[in-house]
Protein backbone atom coordinates (compact mmCIF):
# COMPACT_ATOMS: atom_id res chain seq x y z
CA UNK A 1 0.00 0.00 0.00
CA UNK A 2 1.29 3.44 -0.91
CA UNK A 3 0.66 6.56 1.11
CA UNK A 4 1.98 10.06 0.74
CA UNK A 5 2.26 13.01 3.06
CA UNK A 6 0.03 15.79 1.89
CA UNK A 7 1.87 18.97 0.95
CA UNK A 8 0.14 22.31 1.29
CA UNK A 9 1.82 25.25 -0.40
CA UNK A 10 5.19 23.51 -0.25
CA UNK A 11 4.93 22.80 3.49
CA UNK A 12 4.34 19.28 4.84
CA UNK A 13 1.21 18.78 6.95
CA UNK A 14 0.57 16.22 9.69
CA UNK A 15 -1.76 14.21 7.42
CA UNK A 16 -1.06 11.12 5.40
CA UNK A 17 -3.31 10.83 2.37
CA UNK A 18 -4.58 7.47 1.14
CA UNK A 19 -6.62 6.80 -1.95
CA UNK A 20 -9.87 4.95 -1.47
CA UNK A 21 -8.26 1.86 -2.99
CA UNK A 22 -5.40 1.89 -0.50
CA UNK A 23 -7.68 2.72 2.42
CA UNK A 24 -10.09 -0.10 1.49
CA UNK A 25 -7.31 -2.69 1.85
CA UNK A 26 -7.37 -1.99 5.58
CA UNK A 27 -10.78 -3.68 5.71
CA UNK A 28 -9.35 -7.06 4.76
CA UNK A 29 -9.81 -9.86 7.30
CA UNK A 30 -12.52 -7.97 9.19
CA UNK A 31 -16.04 -9.35 9.45
CA UNK A 32 -18.93 -7.35 8.02
CA UNK A 33 -22.62 -8.01 8.65
CA UNK A 34 -24.42 -4.80 7.66
CA UNK A 35 -27.30 -5.60 5.29
CA UNK A 36 -29.01 -3.66 2.50
CA UNK A 37 -32.00 -3.13 4.82
CA UNK A 38 -29.69 -1.67 7.46
CA UNK A 39 -28.21 0.65 4.87
CA UNK A 40 -31.63 1.85 3.70
CA UNK A 41 -32.45 2.75 7.30
CA UNK A 42 -29.19 4.67 7.78
CA UNK A 43 -28.76 6.37 4.42
CA UNK A 44 -29.40 10.09 4.29
CA UNK A 45 -31.67 11.98 1.93
CA UNK A 46 -30.48 11.58 -1.67
CA UNK A 47 -27.20 10.08 -0.40
CA UNK A 48 -25.94 7.43 -2.86
CA UNK A 49 -24.18 5.41 -0.17
CA UNK A 50 -23.92 1.71 -0.99
CA UNK A 51 -22.63 -1.39 0.78
CA UNK A 52 -19.40 -1.28 -1.17
CA UNK A 53 -18.56 2.16 0.22
CA UNK A 54 -19.46 1.04 3.72
CA UNK A 55 -17.07 -1.91 3.43
CA UNK A 56 -14.26 0.03 1.76
CA UNK A 57 -14.44 3.25 3.81
CA UNK A 58 -16.41 2.89 7.02
CA UNK A 59 -15.44 -0.63 8.02
CA UNK A 60 -11.71 0.21 8.30
CA UNK A 61 -12.57 3.55 9.94
CA UNK A 62 -14.70 1.83 12.58
CA UNK A 63 -11.90 -0.64 13.28
CA UNK A 64 -9.38 2.18 13.58
CA UNK A 65 -11.68 3.91 16.05
CA UNK A 66 -11.84 0.80 18.23
CA UNK A 67 -8.01 0.76 18.29
CA UNK A 68 -8.04 4.36 19.54
CA UNK A 69 -10.72 3.56 22.12
CA UNK A 70 -8.89 0.48 23.42
CA UNK A 71 -5.62 2.41 23.64
CA UNK A 72 -7.36 5.21 25.53
CA UNK A 73 -8.87 2.70 27.96
CA UNK A 74 -5.42 1.28 28.69
CA UNK A 75 -3.98 4.76 29.20
CA UNK A 76 -6.77 5.73 31.62
CA UNK A 77 -6.22 2.52 33.59
CA UNK A 78 -2.48 3.13 33.82
CA UNK A 79 -2.95 6.75 34.93
CA UNK A 80 -5.48 5.66 37.57
CA UNK A 81 -3.00 3.07 38.78
CA UNK A 82 -0.23 5.67 38.87
CA UNK A 83 -2.43 8.03 40.91
CA UNK A 84 -3.59 5.13 43.09
CA UNK A 85 -7.19 5.83 42.17
CA UNK A 86 -10.00 3.45 41.40
CA UNK A 87 -10.19 3.24 37.58
CA UNK A 88 -13.41 4.47 35.96
CA UNK A 89 -14.65 3.80 32.45
CA UNK A 90 -14.36 7.04 30.48
CA UNK A 91 -16.58 7.49 27.41
CA UNK A 92 -14.69 7.90 24.13
CA UNK A 93 -16.03 10.97 22.29
CA UNK A 94 -15.90 11.36 18.50
CA UNK A 95 -16.68 14.65 16.77
CA UNK A 96 -18.05 14.66 13.21
CA UNK A 97 -17.97 18.00 11.40
CA UNK A 98 -18.72 19.32 7.93
CA UNK A 99 -21.06 21.49 5.91
CA UNK A 100 -24.80 21.30 5.50
CA UNK A 101 -25.62 18.69 2.79
CA UNK A 102 -22.14 17.09 2.77
CA UNK A 103 -23.35 13.87 4.41
CA UNK A 104 -21.98 14.16 7.95
CA UNK A 105 -25.26 12.91 9.46
CA UNK A 106 -25.12 9.74 7.37
CA UNK A 107 -21.45 9.30 8.29
CA UNK A 108 -22.37 9.61 11.97
CA UNK A 109 -25.21 7.08 11.74
CA UNK A 110 -23.07 4.58 9.86
CA UNK A 111 -20.25 4.92 12.40
CA UNK A 112 -22.66 4.43 15.29
CA UNK A 113 -24.07 1.30 13.67
CA UNK A 114 -20.68 -0.20 12.86
CA UNK A 115 -18.97 0.69 16.12
CA UNK A 116 -21.81 -0.89 18.10
CA UNK A 117 -21.08 -4.18 16.32
CA UNK A 118 -17.50 -4.39 17.58
CA UNK A 119 -17.29 -6.37 20.86
CA UNK A 120 -15.35 -3.65 22.71
CA UNK A 121 -17.85 -0.83 22.00
CA UNK A 122 -21.41 -2.17 22.21
CA UNK A 123 -22.95 0.98 23.70
CA UNK A 124 -22.63 3.82 21.18
CA UNK A 125 -24.70 7.00 21.49
CA UNK A 126 -25.18 9.78 18.95
CA UNK A 127 -26.25 13.37 19.45
CA UNK A 128 -26.33 16.33 17.10
CA UNK A 129 -25.55 19.87 18.13
CA UNK A 130 -28.87 20.99 16.58
CA UNK A 131 -30.36 20.36 20.02
CA UNK A 132 -28.11 23.07 21.42
CA UNK A 133 -29.26 25.76 19.02
CA UNK A 134 -30.92 28.67 20.73
CA UNK A 135 -34.70 28.63 20.32
CA UNK A 136 -36.16 30.61 17.44
CA UNK A 137 -37.70 33.02 19.96
CA UNK A 138 -34.29 33.65 21.53
CA UNK A 139 -32.64 34.00 18.13
CA UNK A 140 -35.25 36.59 17.14
CA UNK A 141 -34.70 38.43 20.41
CA UNK A 142 -30.97 38.60 19.68
CA UNK A 143 -31.45 39.43 15.98
CA UNK A 144 -29.76 36.17 14.97
CA UNK A 145 -32.47 34.13 13.24
CA UNK A 146 -30.80 34.79 9.87
CA UNK A 147 -27.55 33.46 11.41
CA UNK A 148 -28.96 30.10 12.47
CA UNK A 149 -26.18 27.50 12.25
CA UNK A 150 -23.41 30.07 12.77
CA UNK A 151 -21.35 29.61 15.96
CA UNK A 152 -23.14 32.40 17.82
CA UNK A 153 -26.56 30.72 17.35
CA UNK A 154 -25.75 27.88 19.78
CA UNK A 155 -26.05 27.63 23.54
CA UNK A 156 -22.36 26.89 23.82
CA UNK A 157 -22.30 26.74 27.61
CA UNK A 158 -25.02 24.08 27.65
CA UNK A 159 -23.14 21.99 25.07
CA UNK A 160 -19.87 22.24 27.01
CA UNK A 161 -21.65 21.30 30.24
CA UNK A 162 -23.25 18.29 28.53
CA UNK A 163 -19.88 17.05 27.22
CA UNK A 164 -18.16 17.63 30.56
CA UNK A 165 -20.78 15.54 32.34
CA UNK A 166 -20.55 12.72 29.79
CA UNK A 167 -16.76 12.72 29.92
CA UNK A 168 -16.86 12.85 33.70
CA UNK A 169 -18.76 9.57 33.80
CA UNK A 170 -22.14 10.81 35.00
CA UNK A 171 -24.67 7.96 34.80
CA UNK A 172 -27.30 9.93 32.86
CA UNK A 173 -26.91 13.14 30.90
CA UNK A 174 -29.66 14.75 28.84
CA UNK A 175 -29.68 17.07 25.84
CA UNK A 176 -32.44 19.17 24.23
CA UNK A 177 -34.31 17.79 21.21
CA UNK A 178 -34.48 19.67 17.91
CA UNK A 179 -37.25 19.22 15.34
CA UNK A 180 -36.43 19.70 11.67
CA UNK A 181 -40.17 19.81 11.03
CA UNK A 182 -40.81 22.83 13.27
CA UNK A 183 -37.25 24.15 12.75
CA UNK A 184 -36.99 24.72 16.49
CA UNK A 185 -36.19 23.22 19.88
CA UNK A 186 -38.99 20.96 21.15
CA UNK A 187 -40.13 22.36 24.52
CA UNK A 188 -39.84 19.88 27.38
CA UNK A 189 -38.29 17.05 25.36
CA UNK A 190 -34.83 15.65 26.14
CA UNK A 191 -32.65 12.87 24.79
CA UNK A 192 -30.89 10.91 27.53
CA UNK A 193 -27.37 9.49 27.20
CA UNK A 194 -26.57 6.74 29.69
CA UNK A 195 -22.82 6.27 30.21
CA UNK A 196 -21.95 5.13 26.68
CA UNK A 197 -18.74 3.42 25.62
CA UNK A 198 -18.63 5.86 22.69
CA UNK A 199 -20.45 9.14 22.09
CA UNK A 200 -20.58 10.59 18.57
CA UNK A 201 -21.18 14.35 18.45
CA UNK A 202 -22.23 15.59 15.01
CA UNK A 203 -22.46 19.24 14.07
CA UNK A 204 -21.40 22.05 11.79
CA UNK A 205 -19.02 23.84 14.13
CA UNK A 206 -17.85 21.17 16.56
CA UNK A 207 -14.20 21.66 15.56
CA UNK A 208 -14.25 25.42 16.03
CA UNK A 209 -11.38 27.09 17.85
CA UNK A 210 -11.87 28.10 21.49
CA UNK A 211 -13.22 31.63 22.01
CA UNK A 212 -10.93 34.44 23.06
CA UNK A 213 -11.42 35.72 26.61
CA UNK A 214 -11.95 39.47 27.08
CA UNK A 215 -9.00 39.61 29.49
CA UNK A 216 -6.74 37.51 27.27
CA UNK A 217 -6.23 33.82 26.66
CA UNK A 218 -8.81 31.38 25.32
CA UNK A 219 -11.79 29.53 26.72
CA UNK A 220 -12.75 25.89 26.42
CA UNK A 221 -13.48 24.47 22.95
CA UNK A 222 -16.05 21.77 22.24
CA UNK A 223 -13.30 19.77 20.55
CA UNK A 224 -11.30 19.73 23.80
CA UNK A 225 -13.58 16.85 24.83
CA UNK A 226 -12.98 14.82 21.65
CA UNK A 227 -10.71 11.79 21.53
CA UNK A 228 -11.04 11.57 17.74
CA UNK A 229 -12.61 13.81 15.12
CA UNK A 230 -13.81 13.36 11.53
CA UNK A 231 -14.31 16.11 8.96
CA UNK A 232 -16.46 15.27 5.92
CA UNK A 233 -15.07 17.31 3.04
CA UNK A 234 -15.90 18.16 -0.58
CA UNK A 235 -15.49 21.08 -2.96
CA UNK A 236 -17.71 24.02 -2.08
CA UNK A 237 -19.24 24.00 -5.57
CA UNK A 238 -20.23 20.35 -5.18
CA UNK A 239 -21.80 20.92 -1.76
CA UNK A 240 -23.77 23.85 -3.14
CA UNK A 241 -25.26 21.62 -5.85
CA UNK A 242 -26.05 18.89 -3.32
CA UNK A 243 -27.80 21.47 -1.15
CA UNK A 244 -29.97 22.66 -4.05
CA UNK A 245 -30.80 19.05 -5.01
CA UNK A 246 -31.76 18.29 -1.41
CA UNK A 247 -33.95 21.40 -1.24
CA UNK A 248 -35.83 20.22 -4.35
CA UNK A 249 -36.37 16.80 -2.79
CA UNK A 250 -37.57 18.30 0.49
CA UNK A 251 -39.98 20.56 -1.39
CA UNK A 252 -41.88 17.45 -2.49
CA UNK A 253 -41.53 15.56 0.80
CA UNK A 254 -40.98 17.17 4.21
CA UNK A 255 -41.98 20.68 3.09
CA UNK A 256 -45.32 19.30 1.85
CA UNK A 257 -46.33 18.65 5.46
CA UNK A 258 -48.61 21.51 6.55
CA UNK A 259 -46.89 21.51 9.95
CA UNK A 260 -43.47 22.11 8.39
CA UNK A 261 -41.80 25.45 9.11
CA UNK A 262 -40.89 25.48 5.38
CA UNK A 263 -44.35 24.54 4.08
CA UNK A 264 -44.44 27.85 2.17
CA UNK A 265 -41.79 26.43 -0.17
CA UNK A 266 -43.84 23.36 -1.14
CA UNK A 267 -45.77 25.20 -3.87
CA UNK A 268 -42.73 26.74 -5.56
CA UNK A 269 -42.06 25.89 -9.20
CA UNK A 270 -38.78 24.20 -10.10
CA UNK A 271 -37.19 27.49 -11.14
CA UNK A 272 -38.47 29.28 -8.04
CA UNK A 273 -37.25 26.47 -5.78
CA UNK A 274 -33.76 26.52 -7.31
CA UNK A 275 -33.58 30.31 -6.99
CA UNK A 276 -34.75 30.15 -3.35
CA UNK A 277 -32.26 27.40 -2.48
CA UNK A 278 -29.42 29.35 -4.08
CA UNK A 279 -30.38 32.48 -2.16
CA UNK A 280 -30.36 30.57 1.13
CA UNK A 281 -27.03 29.00 0.23
CA UNK A 282 -25.41 32.29 -0.83
CA UNK A 283 -26.61 34.23 2.23
CA UNK A 284 -26.41 31.63 5.01
CA UNK A 285 -24.97 28.16 4.39
CA UNK A 286 -22.23 29.13 1.94
CA UNK A 287 -20.80 31.95 4.09
CA UNK A 288 -21.01 29.78 7.22
CA UNK A 289 -19.06 27.04 5.44
CA UNK A 290 -16.34 29.34 4.12
CA UNK A 291 -16.00 31.53 7.22
CA UNK A 292 -16.50 29.08 10.07
CA UNK A 293 -16.62 25.42 9.08
CA UNK A 294 -13.99 24.93 6.38
CA UNK A 295 -11.21 26.59 8.44
CA UNK A 296 -11.66 23.86 11.09
CA UNK A 297 -10.81 21.04 8.67
CA UNK A 298 -7.14 21.06 9.68
CA UNK A 299 -8.14 20.41 13.30
CA UNK A 300 -9.63 17.00 12.47
CA UNK A 301 -7.97 13.65 13.17
CA UNK A 302 -9.29 12.26 9.89
CA UNK A 303 -10.71 13.91 6.77
CA UNK A 304 -13.08 12.05 4.44
CA UNK A 305 -12.84 13.60 0.97
CA UNK A 306 -15.81 13.19 -1.38
CA UNK A 307 -15.99 13.57 -5.12
CA UNK A 308 -18.65 15.19 -7.29
CA UNK A 309 -20.86 12.08 -7.19
CA UNK A 310 -20.91 12.15 -3.34
CA UNK A 311 -18.73 9.04 -3.09
CA UNK A 312 -15.59 8.97 -0.93
CA UNK A 313 -12.44 9.40 -3.04
CA UNK A 314 -9.69 9.50 -0.41
CA UNK A 315 -8.94 9.71 3.28
CA UNK A 316 -6.47 11.90 5.14
CA UNK A 317 -5.31 10.63 8.52
CA UNK A 318 -3.43 12.73 11.02
CA UNK A 319 -0.19 11.01 12.01
CA UNK A 320 1.22 13.64 14.39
Amino acid sequence: MTARREVNGGFPTPFVELSRTDWSRLAENHLFDLTADDLARLRGLDHPLDLREVVEVYLPLSRLLTFYWEAMERLHAEISDFLMERPQRTPFIIGVAGSVAVGKSTTSRILREMLSRWPSTPNVALITTDGFLLSNAELRRRGLLHRKGFPESYDRRALLRFLAEVKGGRAEVSAPVYSHLSYDIVPGERIVVRHPDVLIVEGLNVLGAPPLRPMGGTGLAVSDFFDFSVYVDARVSHIERWYVDRFLTLRATAFANPDSYFHRYASLSDDEAVATALTIWETINGPNLVENILPTRQRATLVIVKGEDHSVQKVRLRKI
